[in-house]
């Protein structure tokens, strides 16, 4: 009898632990749903490409001998602010602007703040970044994602020096310097990186049209487009990025107008799919920016930007129409090259890029696996396209993230 009444006294307090505890599951569970899967292959960063390209061994891989950014979560914060800058930066592309084109979820984006699992990623100090890049001209080179990406640096930068004058560098789409630290920045339009151009049968039996092609797009896989070409004498940091463009048929149809490579001027004979002229385009890209540019310049290419169509691609309907960031097996469904799906090519661009890197003195700048969790972070919508668009970034968004790492990245090798 004294023992019943024992444990009916304690059948409040038991009671309670238990309430704890399934507040706590629930708790991890979250935390879960927006952490980065561990099964997912990591690449070395933050150092020139060697043969370890596929491990993490190496400490040194990201200047810090206990983080990998690319492992962590996107954490909420519901007092995070626009302390960067906001809706009124006026080099943000109508359509990335997603405050004033009244996304519902324009405002939360930015509440969501990547924490790498053994460190910290916090936002740069555009004022400390000014100072430091004094007398420094930097290009961003590559197709609309890396605008993206600069848009957002120039709006950070701006908010801290209104002293900006426009200015290009031969080739540039847009440039600017900020006057009183003589800072230049400047994006490179350039869809392949390599010049290309319609093509079409002109009856010289040539070996093209003998093997049946009558038009196409020529691409000279050894010469850069020209819109970059003078960059590398020009910059001191530059930041590539190609891989939209390689993978769209919708741009590039491989039967009515398929891309046909060039070398040294002649077709490359047999003709070759895209996935290897890409190959031979970055090979020749290395070269060149490594024989043009000076030895103690700082070369990063940043890895692909992932798009999260669903429903199919953009011109079959496809869809973002999330508010929130992806659980990890939600990114798997949507980039595993296991299910070759509609965004398939942003791990198959990666395995491309990494493979031509090898070796080289170009840093790698990987923006990819935070960047798969983020579904809602899209114009979508309000885009003002005729679809979704599930490719760009609003500003401000993720691609702020992408210039803190870049900023980490530039300080670790300076040091």
């Amino acid at each position: 009898m004294a023992a019943t009444k024992k444990l009916s006294s304690l059948f409040p307090l038991l009671s309670l632990i238990c309430f704890i505890s399934f507040f706590l599951l629930l708790s991890i569970s979250r935390k879960a749903s927006i952490s980065s899967s561990t099964t997912h292959p990591q690449f070395l960063r933050f150092k020139p490409i060697d043969a370890n390209l596929t491990t993490r061994s190496d400490p040194s891989a990201t200047g810090d001998s206990s983080c990998d950014y690319s492992d962590g979560s996107w954490v909420y914060d519901p007092n995070a602010g626009f302390d960067r800058y906001d809706s009124s930066c006026k080099e943000i592309f109508k359509g990335w602007n997603c405050i004033l084109n009244n996304k519902s979820n324009g405002r939360d984006i930015i509440k969501w703040r990547w924490k790498p699992r053994n460190c910290d990623l916090p936002p740069f100090d555009p004022l400390q970044f000014l100072h430091t890049y004094r007398d420094t001209n930097i290009g961003f080179i590559g197709d609309s994602l890396n605008r993206n990406m600069f848009v957002s640096l120039f709006c950070t930068l701006k908010r801290v020096s209104n002293d900006v004058k426009k200015w290009r560098p031969a080739g540039a789409d847009r440039g600017f310097t900020f006057l009183h630290y003589n800072l230049t920045i400047a994006y490179h339009r350039t869809n392949l990186l390599a010049r290309y151009g319609r093509w079409s049968a002109n009856g010289n039996g040539d070996k093209l049209e003998a093997l049946g092609y009558k038009e196409g797009y020529r691409v000279d896989v050894d010469v850069p487009e020209s819109t970059w070409e003078k960059a590398p004498s020009f910059h001191d940091i530059l930041i590539f990025n190609t891989g939209h463009w390689w993978w769209a048929p919708s741009k590039f149809d491989p039967v009515k107008s398929p891309l046909l490579f060039f070398e040294k001027g002649l077709p490359v004979i047999p003709p070759i799919p895209p996935d290897l002229g890409l190959d031979k385009v970055l090979n020749h890209v290395i070269r060149f920016v490594e024989k043009t540019m000076r030895p103690d310049a700082i070369k990063l290419f940043r890895t692909q930007s992932p798009r999260h169509f669903e429903g199919g691609d953009w011109d079959q309907g496809g869809s973002c129409q999330r508010l929130q960031p992806l659980l990890p097996e939600q990114v798997e469904n949507l980039f595993s090259l296991k299910n070759n799906g509609t965004n398939v090519e942003t791990r198959l661009v990666n395995q491309h890029i990494y493979n031509a890197l090898k070796g080289s003195n170009v840093h790698i700048l990987d923006i990819t696996r935070m960047s798969e969790f983020r579904a809602d972070a899209h114009p979508s919508t309000a885009g003002g396209k005729k679809h979704d668009d599930c490719m760009h970034w609003c500003l401000p968004g993720v691609t702020d993230t992408w210039n803190d790492l870049f900023v980490t990245h530039l300080n670790s090798l300076k040091i």
